[in-house]
């Protein structure tokens, strides 16, 4: 007679289930404890697979353990939350939003982007020119209505968090950083200089950029980024609008071109080419930052 109990699970069913996904049967078993495991838990092992929690434990060949961890495309690891990054921009947005709203005007116009300009007057000249470069980072977290912060958050749950999973977390919030980086730089660059901007659309838009070249490298159907992608260039160039068009054509820019180097970098340089066009990419927001406070003092 078989030891196992019966009526137990094991007993009505023909297949062992996965034990970390017990709605999934399986056939296969970790080499290393023999636990079932489904092919979303294998981790690629010199003989068979192993589940991941025998992985972080170490392998027992002299790797260090996380040698082996579950990967994503772009190389990042796989976190136990894989939209924790996305939930902690938007947490900040909010908390920032709700400073606005409670400090008024004389706290958005302390940290949103401004080339150059008398805030009230008479008053001291502030902006970017007068070295407040610190405006380049904090407008990104700002918004101007509830409509603005409602579209941008949805905007960033709805891209941000497939793309965090695909990309792990150091590279998304890398990213997310350099294409809002971009799309202020942009805009000090281009826009009058008296001429306030603030929002997370610089990033977000890099967003769907970056995330455009990944749906290409997995052959995704690519329709409905672009229709997303058109919809949103048409608000922004649209009349009527007052929306700041320089930071999301920066953004998208840098977007596209960091993403590109995520998901298509060689894996045996694949570290060192992600965050060198990160590094890049941050070189000329410098670059284009002092040239246009020379131009403009």
């Amino acid at each position: 007679m078989d030891d196992q109990a019966a009526g137990s699970p094991q007993d009505a069913r023909s297949v062992p289930v996965c034990y970390r996904h017990p709605d999934r049967e399986t056939g296969i078993r970790c080499t290393r404890c023999e636990r079932p495991i489904c092919p979303e838990c294998m981790v690629n092992a010199s003989v068979g697979f192993q589940c991941p929690e025998c992985v972080r434990s170490g392998s027992g060949t002299g790797h260090a353990p996380t040698a082996s961890l579950p990967r994503t495309i772009a190389g990042g690891t796989v976190a136990a939350d894989p939209r924790l990054i996305t939930k902690v921009l938007i947490g900040v947005c909010l908390a920032v939003f709700l400073a606005q709203l409670s400090l008024g005007d004389r706290f958005t116009d302390r940290f949103d982007l401004i080339g150059r300009a008398y805030v009230s007057f008479p008053g001291p000249l502030v902006g970017v020119a007068e070295g407040e470069w610190y405006r380049l980072l904090t407008a990104m977290f700002l918004h101007g209505s509830y409509i603005h912060i409602i579209f941008n958050m949805l905007s960033l749950w709805w891209i941000g968090g497939p793309l965090e999973e695909a990309l792990g977390r150091a590279r998304y919030i890398a990213l997310y950083l350099a294409s809002g980086l971009a799309g202020s730089a942009f805009t000090y660059l281009v826009a009058a200089p008296n001429q306030p901007s603030l929002g997370a659309s610089g990033a977000i838009f890099g967003l769907f950029g970056a995330m455009a070249v990944l749906m290409r490298r997995l052959n995704y159907d690519m329709r409905p980024i672009v229709a997303l992608l058109v919809i949103n260039l048409i608000f922004t160039f649209s009349p009527g609008f007052n929306i700041a068009w320089q930071a999301h054509v920066g953004g998208l820019v840098a977007g596209v071109v960091i993403g590109y180097a995520m998901v298509h970098a060689p894996r045996e340089r694949r570290t060192l080419i992600q965050y060198g066009t990160c590094a890049l990419m941050l070189a000329v927001v410098i670059l284009t930052v002092l040239l246009r406070t020379a131009q403009l003092t």
